[in-house]
């Protein structure tokens, strides 16, 4: 007899599961569990990383990531504003600026700013400063193009509205629209600050001291210190303290403002 395409599917998912299966029990029974465990579960190096990886790996990275985004944002709606003028020219000069460095690895943003900018102009930059305007120029551009969109989404009747009951231009842009936007990009804006959060590893390329250390450059340090993979597993750990909340947010700002684009009854 001919299976139903509802039957199909369901024997195909039961396929699928067997050989998900198949593959743990595989792995289960021929993995080297204790040259794993010695690799990657030391529990004397993990313990030996404590409190710096906290007190000073994650700290760093979470500032850098906090200033590289406030940055980011501010650049990023300014960028959106210029897209959507009525002069050509900002139009011209913020389109070219968000296809540059969209178009750019962060990799060689972070290079130029920390190394291009005092060599061209024979000055020294903070690292702070330096991996702040690399997170900042990278991130603005995504963000520019997610804010502009989130500004043409908001519903025009919005815009009359607010004119009609003479609200110049420019606060009917600063009070109406762009409060609007926000709530509809937000989910956008908060997976951006996540790839700002692993895009602040890239500080290692600007050299650092013992303080200034964020989770990659922590890492990578006790790693050639201890010759373990443990270190990596924990700062792993930690990037995930950061992510995972954050992925969290996204998801329930997502369900609570995505679904209809703006929440309903938004009115001026």
């Amino acid at each position: 007899m001919a299976l139903t395409r509802r039957q199909r599917a369901r024997v195909w998912r039961g396929v699928q599961y067997g050989i998900a299966v198949a593959v743990v029990l595989v792995v289960a029974f021929t993995a080297d569990w204790a040259t794993i465990g010695r690799a990657f579960f030391d529990f004397e190096v993990a313990a030996s990383l404590f409190p710096d990886v906290l007190t000073i790996a994650l700290r760093n990275t979470v500032v850098f990531t906090a200033l590289g985004f406030l940055l980011a944002l501010a650049l990023g709606l300014l960028l959106a504003l210029m897209r959507l003028s009525s002069v050509a020219v900002y139009r011209v000069v913020a389109g070219a600026y968000v296809e540059f460095f969209r178009g750019l690895p962060a990799l060689l943003v972070v290079i130029a700013i920390g190394f291009g900018i005092p060599l061209a102009f024979g000055t020294i930059l903070d690292r702070t400063l330096s991996i702040t305007l690399a997170l900042g120029i990278v991130g603005s551009a995504y963000i520019a193009e997610t804010i502009r969109a989130g500004i043409q989404a908001v519903p025009p009747g919005q815009v009359e509205a607010a004119r009609s009951l003479g609200m110049s231009p420019a606060r009917t842009m600063v009070f109406i629209v762009i409060p609007q936007a926000f709530r509809i990009v937000l989910p956008p804006l908060t997976n951006e600050l996540i790839l700002l959060t692993k895009d602040s590893s890239l500080a290692f390329l600007l050299g650092t001291t013992l303080t200034q250390q964020e989770l990659a450059q922590f890492g990578r340090a006790a790693l050639n210190e201890v010759r373990s993979l443990t270190p990596i597993l924990v700062v792993g750990l930690c990037y995930l303290i950061i992510t995972i909340p954050l992925s969290y947010l996204a998801r329930r700002l997502e369900r609570r403002f995505g679904s209809a684009g703006m929440p309903k009854g938004a009115e001026v």
